[in-house]
């Protein structure tokens, strides 16, 4: 992800003196009781993207993002309770003294918009340095700094441009404190969704009134912002989508979880042993008759052929099926073929399709290749933990298939009932998923045996029955 590291996703630039004190006067006067309440509006539709996730964003503007954002205060910002804009209101203070070098900068901030600009090959990096907007093909001549050395030919810079006094019609001007630095790609990108926006603009409002660039930039510049927010968004959600969890061996971790029930053992063990694309799992070691009998199937990336990668696992148990999977993409696929093939012989239970939390650091957003993480114990404890919770919820008032169509608290009621449950309660424990992921169960069956009012079985007592 280019968009996500401050460090290189923008520079900035020193201000002239008197530009420098004419926004700072602006700022003040911005942030006063008069016209705060204005100021936040703006901010708040300049920065809308990050705004609507109401302090849930997943990432926030950078810092030139808000800098862009508030020049349109003191510029572009029309209030909407009749204030008059910053730049006037400041203009007519009589009860201090502005020096006529601020004043100078008056008109040209005044004037200034948001635009997107390319460096021009053969550019000076210091001293001047030319480019060129996208919107209208303006030439500009910039003055340069530090800041401006490390710019090559094809970049492109979101940023403001605010003339120098004097001339009304020079190009010469100088970069209004912040610019965001992308790709000639990202550039491109970022300027035909403007256009897009700005072709909506004219048909929603039925003329051509925002025909020319410097007309659109000036009432709409936030847009612009916009788009860039979006870009940096969609950025990041196509890392977090590309992230590869695995496990500690480098095998895939399989955090998609579907669970399913049903009473047609040997029916859905005839049915997975057909279905295209899952072979035996070589590596099962469920016991092969009797209440505790498990089967499982699995399904490997043919992309990696001769080095079996598994991408998704079926455990097959008398009263379960479990569908565990690398993405909720496949997980979807393989829930739809069951529907299909097995029809009402299964019983929805529940499924998980989030992934193990994992922070993305400034490293991996700016990698080129996907983002590998390695799924702890600890988290996988969690998940399987959060996941049988809520599968569980209900399941002492839910019809449960072996038992006829009756609920485990209905069918407990008689003594062959209950027998019968703790039977089911046992099988469910013996097979449960954390004995192959953490070495031990991930739910506390007791918590169902409580439910239904039958005896509790200590942990030690079924760790030892199922090593025999």
């Amino acid at each position: 992800m280019k968009l996500a590291n401050e460090t290189t996703a923008g520079v900035w630039a020193p201000l002239s003196p008197g530009l420098d004190g004419l926004v700072a006067r602006l700022e003040a006067l911005s942030i006063g009781p008069m016209f705060a309440a204005e100021r936040d509006r703006a901010l708040r539709q300049a920065l809308r993207p990050y705004v609507e996730f109401a302090g849930n964003a997943p990432l926030p503007p950078f810092a030139q993002e808000v800098d862009l954002a508030t020049f349109i205060v003191y510029a572009d910002y029309y209030p909407q309770d009749g204030q008059l804009t910053l730049i006037e209101q400041l203009r007519d203070v009589v009860t201090e003294h502005i020096p006529e070098e601020e004043r100078a900068w008056m008109d040209p901030l005044k004037h200034s918009y948001m635009d997107v600009v390319e460096v021009v090959p053969g550019s000076a990096a210091t001293g001047q340095w030319a480019c060129r907007s996208l919107g209208n093909g303006r030439l500009y001549q910039a003055q340069g700094g530090d800041f401006s050395l490390g710019f090559r030919a094809g970049q492109v810079l979101l940023t403001r441009f605010v003339q120098q006094p004097g001339d009304p019609e020079t190009n010469d001007v100088v970069l209004g404190e912040s610019a965001l630095l992308l790709s000639p790609e990202e550039g491109r990108t970022l300027y035909e969704a403007v256009c897009e926006l700005r072709r909506q603009r004219e048909i929603d409002a039925g003329s051509f009134e925002l025909g020319d660039w410097h007309e659109f930039a000036k009432r709409f510049g936030f847009e612009l912002l916009w788009v860039y927010a979006q870009m940096r968004l969609r950025a990041l959600y196509q890392v977090v989508a590309g992230i590869r969890y695995c496990r500690s061996d480098g095998q895939p971790y399989l955090y998609s979880m579907a669970l399913y029930e049903h009473r047609e053992f040997k029916f859905l063990r005839e049915t997975l042993s057909g279905m295209k694309g899952l072979a035996s799992d070589p590596a099962d070691v469920g016991a092969s008759g009797g209440s505790g009998a498990r089967l499982r199937w699995v399904q490997s990336d043919p992309a990696d052929a001769g080095k079996p990668v598994v991408v998704a696992r079926f455990t097959l148990t008398p009263t379960q099926l479990w569908v565990e999977t690398d993405s909720r993409e496949r997980l979807d696929t393989w829930k739809h073929q069951l529907a299909s093939a097995l029809g009402f012989s299964l019983h929805f239970r529940g499924e998980a399709t989030a992934p193990p939390p994992h922070l993305l650091s400034a490293e991996e957003l700016d990698a080129e290749q996907p983002v590998r993480s390695v799924v702890t114990p600890e988290q996988d404890a969690a998940l399987l933990q959060a996941f049988l919770e809520m599968a569980y919820l209900d399941w002492t008032d839910r019809d449960a298939p072996v038992l006829g169509g009756k609920t485990p608290r209905h069918a407990a009621t008689t003594q062959a009932g209950r027998e019968q449950v703790a039977r089911l309660l046992d099988e469910m424990e013996q097979n449960d998923p954390g004995w192959s992921h953490i070495g031990r169960p991930a739910f506390d069956y007791n918590v169902l045996r409580g439910h239904v009012g039958i005896e509790e079985v200590r942990r030690e007592d079924r760790s030892a029955e199922r090593t025999r």
